[in-house]
This record gives structure tokens, sequence and C-alpha cells, in this order.
């Protein structure tokens, strides 16, 4: 009897646990078929008339527009240093000082060498006058002596005597002639030699060459610099113009075509938060600078933006005269295209879909790919099929409404809509993964407001 009990027990278990699963997987189906029937939540916003300004954003450096590299032209020992980094200086103001030592023995060398050719010049010249006029007596005495040659009346030995020492008076003025024009030669040469000198004496002695500020101070006094003749010596300092500042910053191969010179551009100094400075292209580089190897190669370009002096002016004070300084960082936008009424929407409602909007992919579960064979042409026909377009989604009385746009001109919000959308339609702007993936024709809506999609996902 105990077993009998114990029998329908166990019978009677079983029961209602089939009931149990029979109700759970119930359950299930109905969540997951009114899942499969609940609407898309997404935000909407309305296409309107705007103004447009395309811009290209871009990061760098503040420099000034002009610095001078202050290097030396001769070798030595700093002695002296007549400013310090931040110094503003005018020109022809005295800078440093190079150990004029060896250049003023140098100096001294030459000059001596040319006193000495010019009273070498000097002597010649008299030599000159002198065997000049023993030329005119020697000439005499030949004339007259072949005169008496001619009548016989001295022998032939003394007309010889006085013809040699005539020729013999000739051959030295012509070699004192040429003795002087070496001379002379000598003394320009060593002249040239003394004004080389002189010139490197003078650049042992560094001056401005023009107004600036010493952005950069390279070396102490007590240090050494070279100086190469012809070459670059040793940067001592430079010397930079910081009441005309220029932005420089390097544009993506991309976007360099849009740039000209002359587009307007905002600025912002990160050394100057919520500040915003006007600035205009003066530069677009025409050859690229690349970085990486290979195909994680970055091609960019350099443009050069002027900081409108006027745009910063309330930062220029007596205690700071040169607001911005050389290697600050700025980013900046350059205005590259206006647009005005135009038909715009937000960047994100725009989304890529095949153009063959009534062909439909299945998936199947097998573990192993069916082998499908398709020739070469119609292969060609189904890519040019599935060509991707630009579209967006409109709400139609809470129904995804796909269409095909033509965009054009963008700014960081809105982009510009040139066929396809009408003023006030409603065009999905989101969520994200809705608008690019989820969404298609017919897909039904539940619009809610941006906070409240928000708000629900924390």
């Amino acid at each position: 009897m105990i077993a009998d009990f114990a029998k329908k027990l166990t019978m009677k278990r079983i029961y209602w646990i089939i009931i149990i699963g029979v109700l759970v997987i119930g359950l299930v189906t109905t969540i997951q078929i009114m899942k499969g029937n609940k609407p898309t939540e997404v935000y909407i916003e309305k296409s309107e008339v705007r103004d447009i300004v395309e811009v290209v954003s871009a990061t760098g450096k503040v420099q000034p527009e002009t610095e001078l590299k202050i290097s030396s032209d001769v070798s030595g020992e700093i002695t002296e240093m007549m400013v310090k980094e931040g110094d503003q200086v005018k020109k022809g103001d005295l800078l440093c000082r190079i150990k004029p030592d060896i250049y003023e023995s140098a100096f001294d060398r030459v000059n001596a060498t040319v006193n000495s050719s010019k009273a070498n010049l000097k002597t010649t010249m008299a030599q000159l006058a002198q065997a000049q006029a023993n030329l005119v007596n020697a000439e005499a005495t030949f004339n007259r002596n072949k005169k008496l040659f001619d009548q016989n009346a001295i022998s032939q030995q003394d007309f010889d005597i006085s013809k040699a020492n005539y020729e013999s008076m000739k051959a030295n003025v012509a070699g004192l002639t040429e003795s002087i024009k070496a001379a002379d030669f000598n003394v320009k040469s060593m002249e040239a030699s003394l004004k080389e000198a002189n010139s490197n004496l003078d650049k042992t002695f560094i001056y401005a060459p023009v107004d600036g500020t010493v952005s950069k101070l390279n070396v102490e006094k007590g240090e050494r610099v070279v100086g190469v003749q012809g070459l670059q010596g040793t940067e001592i300092l430079r010397l930079a113009n910081l009441n005309e500042m220029e932005a420089s910053v390097e544009v993506n191969e991309n976007d360099i075509i849009r740039i000209h010179k002359n587009d307007t551009t905002i600025i912002e100094v990160d050394a100057y938060l919520g500040k915003k400075f006007k600035g205009i292209v003066t530069e677009v580089a025409n050859s690229a600078n690349t970085t990486g190897i290979s195909i994680d190669q970055v091609t960019n370009f350099v443009v050069k933006i002027r900081i409108l002096r006027e745009s910063y002016a309330d930062l220029i004070t007596e205690n700071n005269p040169a607001p911005f300084r050389p290697g600050m960082s700025a980013s900046v936008e350059i205005q590259t295209m206006h647009a005005s009424n135009i038909i715009t929407i937000p960047i994100p409602a725009v989304t890529t879909r095949s153009s063959d909007t009534t062909k439909t992919k299945e998936v199947n579960n097998q573990e192993e790919p069916s082998i499908v064979v398709v020739d070469e042409k119609e292969k060609k026909i189904n890519e040019k099929k599935e060509e991707t377009k630009e579209c967006v989604f409109v709400n139609v009385y809470g129904v995804a409404n796909m269409v095909f746009v033509k965009t054009g001109v963008q700014d960081n919000d809105y982009i510009e809509i040139i066929s396809g959308i009408n003023v006030g339609d409603e065009v999905i702007s989101g969520p994200y993964g809705a608008v690019s993936k989820i969404l298609k024709n017919g897909t039904k809506l539940k619009v809610v407001t941006k906070e409240e999609l928000f708000s629900e996902k924390k």
C-alpha cells in the first residue's frame, strides 16, 4: 500500500513538472513574439534651412612669422653676453662678444705686411725714376756717338759701348716697371687680406640685425662657439618678432585640396582656454611631410596661419606685450566653404544602404556553407546592384521610410541635403546603432526625446 502511494505521488510530480514546462515555454514564446513586434525607439529632428560653414580641423604650434637664427662667423670664447632669453632688443644693439685676441693679432700681422708692401712699392718706384733718368742720359750719349761714328770720328768699340749701355738702361726701366706692377698687386692683395682680418675682428662683436625678442638662447658666457667661413656656425640665439605670430599646423592629404590661401580660420590656444582668435591662411605647402613606414604612413601638409593681432588686443598689456610664446599648442578650424539658405539635417542622420532595396539576404544556419556557381557576368551585375548610397530614414506616421539623398557641404553638426529631403521632414537622427544597422523600410518606430533615450540606457 505504501508502494502504491509512493508511485501515485511520483506520477503526480511528473505531471506538474510537464505542466510547468509547457507554461514556461509558452511564456518565453510570447515574450519573444512581443519583442519582435516591439517598435524601435528613435529620436527625430526636422530638416531646416541653415547657413553652413565647412571647416577643416587641424592642430599645431604657435611660432613667430619671422624668427632669425643668429650664429657666429668666427670661432672663439664668448667673453660677454649682453642679453637674456625674453629680452627685447633694437636693431644695432650689441648681443654678445667673442674673444678677439687671435683676430687682433691677425689684423696687426696683415697690417704690418701691407705697410711693408707699400714701402717696397715706393722703393721700386724710386728706382724706376732713377733708371728713367739714366735711360735719358744713355739715350743722349748713344745718339751723339752714333752721329760721330757715322762721321768716322769715334771707333767702333766706343760706339758699341754706348749702344750697349743704352739698351741696358731700357731693359732696366722695363724691368722696374713690371716690378712696380707686381708690387702694386701685392699691396692690393695685402689690403684685401687686411680688410678680411678687420672684418673677422668686427665679427667678434655680434649685433642685432633687426628689432625683436630673444626667443631662444643657446650659449652662455664662457662657452666656445665655432664659425666656418661661408657655412652656418654655432647658433647662439634666436631673434623673433613676437608681434606677428602664426600657427603652423599639419593638414591631412584628404583635406589639403580644400584649403586655399586667405581662407579665414578660428584659432584656439591651449594657454588661453575658452578664447577664440581669428586668423588667415598665408601659406599652403606643396610638399608633404610623411611619417611612418609602408602602409602605416601618414601624409600631411604644413599650413601656416597668421593670428590677427586685433583678435587678441585685449591680452596685450605693458607687462605682457607678447601674449603668445613660440611652441604653444594650437587648434584651428579652417573655414573652407560657405553655403547659405540650404536644407540641412544632423550628420548622424545620414547613413548608407544598398541601392537594391528590394533584395534581401538570408543567413543559413548550416554548418557547411553551400557552394553556389555564379558566372562572371552575373557577379558584376550583382556587385552593381549592391552599390551603396547615402540615405536617411524619415518618420512617416510612426514607420521608417528610407530615402536616398545627395549631400553637400557640412560643418561639425549639420550636412547639406541637395536632393531627397524637403524642409520640415522628420528625419531619424539616432541612436547611431539604429540608423546605421537596424532601421529598414517599414520598421515601426517609437519616437522619444534624446534625453529619454539616454536616461533609459543609464
